[in-house]
């Protein structure tokens, strides 16, 4: 496979004409590189073909140097000197202010194909602000890093929506950022005067070392392809008192905790002979986030085969296993705003209930055969690649 064009990057050449002339705003922050490196901020600062008039950052800020979580202020942008709008801090869309002066909106951010991931809502509730605003919206398409072929999970329950997922989608949808733009539009109501610039050259089976092109974490904790491949299914952890491996060099790739033995929990799970995974016992010390500067055992989950690996089936067994091996130690993180951290990333009550229920993971992933049969049916519509 060669290498794919990004959308980033045919905006430059063979979809100029979509700038030219314009006052341009620009959702991103350091992911939105072409496979030089070399930023779309930039790129559009010292183009002639228009005026890039205001930035605007999603979770970790512009430039990715925040921590998951933590607020962000408007500041000018140290490299163009633009304004940089916070869209995590006091506000999670552009308000009329942000967006004077703009007729344009670009968006050009890395997904990684999960549901939890933040920027997803950015996208869409910036869609809906421009909308109302009369601005078109132009996203920039980048690969999904975990392909585009394979969906699993439970259809979020709207009663459960919040800013780690918005919308009845599964966890993993298998869709380009493009793509799912195109569906949220269409299958919400978000009225956006919405464009893609497409890719070039991208295979819906390819995972990301397939693109030829160099991975940039586009948060803090996804330093890697092989941390995405996971994050569908150990992400889940984040709901418990187990570290998901915050703080080390392996977020959601290790999970454990001060009272977990690594040995034990490693052979229990590699006797479950789950497909294309194996697990070993791991020492860490995280620096932030739970159990920070204490010593942890767990296991780092090691992906062999990605083509038969099932995220959700591994985290969920992996969760399920590590219940029964210490159920007195074991505990969900305490709710905020009454509900709980787990069931905002599950987005439903009912995972949780059945974990505490003792149902067979494989019960748990049959219920959701006909909420993901529907969504496959309605993503068929917006499918742009081969």
């Amino acid at each position: 496979m060669s290498r794919v064009q990004l959308g980033c990057e045919r905006l430059f050449t063979a979809e100029a004409d979509r700038i030219r002339g314009r006052r341009v705003g620009l959702i991103t922050n350091h992911s939105g590189v072409d496979a030089l490196l070399q930023a779309t901020a930039d790129k559009l600062h010292g183009s002639d073909l228009c005026e890039l008039v205001a930035l605007y950052g999603p979770e970790h800020g512009i430039r990715g140097a925040a921590q998951d979580g933590e607020h962000i202020a408007d500041i000018a942008d140290p490299h163009t000197g633009v304004p940089a709008y916070s869209l995590y801090g006091q506000t999670r869309k552009p308000d009329p202010a942000m967006l004077a002066g703009v007729d344009l909106m670009l968006f050009d951010i890395q997904d990684v194909g999960a549901r939890f991931y933040t920027y997803l809502y950015t996208m869409s509730l910036s869609m809906a602000a421009c909308a109302k605003a009369g601005i078109p919206f132009l996203v920039l398409d980048r690969p999904n890093p975990i392909g585009g072929v394979k969906i699993a999970g439970n259809l979020l329950d709207p009663d459960f929506a919040s800013f780690v997922g918005l919308y009845p989608i599964p966890v993993r949808y298998g869709l380009t950022i493009g793509e799912i733009a195109r569906l949220f539009n269409e299958e919400y109501a978000l009225g956006a005067e919405l464009h893609v610039v497409a890719m070039e050259g991208w295979r819906r089976s390819a995972y990301w070392e397939d693109t030829g092109l160099p991975w940039v974490p586009p948060s803090p904790n996804m330093p890697s392809p092989e941390t995405a491949v996971v994050y569908p299914g150990t992400c889940f952890f984040e709901g418990t008192n187990i570290s998901e491996g915050r703080g080390t060099t392996k977020p959601f790739e290790q999970f454990g905790a001060p009272f977990i033995d690594g040995s034990q929990l490693a052979k229990t799970l590699n006797s479950l002979n789950l497909p294309g995974v194996g697990f070993r016992p791991v020492f860490f010390q995280p620096t932030t986030g739970k159990y920070a500067d204490e010593i942890c055992q767990g296991v780092q989950v090691h992906v062999f085969d990605r083509t038969v690996f099932d995220p959700l089936c591994t985290g969920f067994e992996a969760l399920t296993t590590v219940r029964r091996l210490y159920p007195e130690a074991f505990s969900w993180r305490v709710p905020q705003g009454g509900i709980h951290n787990f069931d905002r990333l599950a987005g439903t009550d009912l995972i949780r209930d059945a974990l505490d229920r003792d149902l067979p993971v494989a019960e748990l992933l049959a219920c959701w055969a006909d909420g993901l049969q529907s969504f496959a049916e309605i993503r068929h519509r917006y499918l742009a690649y081969a």
